[in-house]
């Protein structure tokens, strides 16, 4: 697959997670940061499908986990290949219990759906801990706003761009 190609967003019937790659990408540039956003054929809405489609290992996918904290977002961008443990997470950093959130908790505080949430563009910035594992990888893939959108970026500008605190999640 040719991944050098940047396909936009369908402008002529937009969508929520039309839309959503949209602030993605505009998210990007506000940071400084380069547009490297790819659109796919088909769902990379799993870490594993997503490594498979972009021909990279599984722990190179940052996924952008939302889970609820104190009744707020908290926003673990975690490797493909880990099960993040919420109460070494919630330990480690003074926190309350940490739960998954529901989609339409994810959806509301983010714009974008599970299986397709970005690190950036959401509607206000989340609280954000990033997995100090990804940093064996030069380049990461992070879901972009929709179920056929993914990012490429560095250990350091993710962790730049979000403001996350890096963390051992497991």
């Amino acid at each position: 697959m040719d991944l050098s190609t940047n396909p936009a967003p369908d402008a002529g019937h937009p969508t929520v997670a039309g839309d959503a790659v949209v602030r993605v990408r505009q998210a990007l540039l506000a940071a400084g940061s380069q547009d490297t956003v790819v659109v796919v054929p088909d769902s990379v809405a799993t870490a594993a499908t997503a490594a498979a489609v972009l021909g990279c290992e599984v722990g190179a996918i940052a996924n952008s986990l939302i889970f609820e904290c104190g009744q707020q977002p908290l926003l673990i961008l975690a490797s493909g290949a880990a099960k993040v443990d919420v109460a070494l997470v919630a330990r480690e950093h003074g926190l309350p219990k940490i739960r998954r959130a529901s989609p339409e908790f994810v959806l509301e505080h983010t714009g974008q759906p599970v299986g397709g949430v970005a690190p950036v563009g959401h509607p206000v910035p989340i609280r954000a801990l990033l997995d100090t594992e990804l940093a064996q990888y030069p380049v990461l893939w992070a879901g972009a706003g929709s179920h056929q959108a993914m990012l490429s970026i560095s250990y350091a500008e993710l962790q730049r761009i979000t403001g996350a605190v890096p963390t051992a999640v497991r």
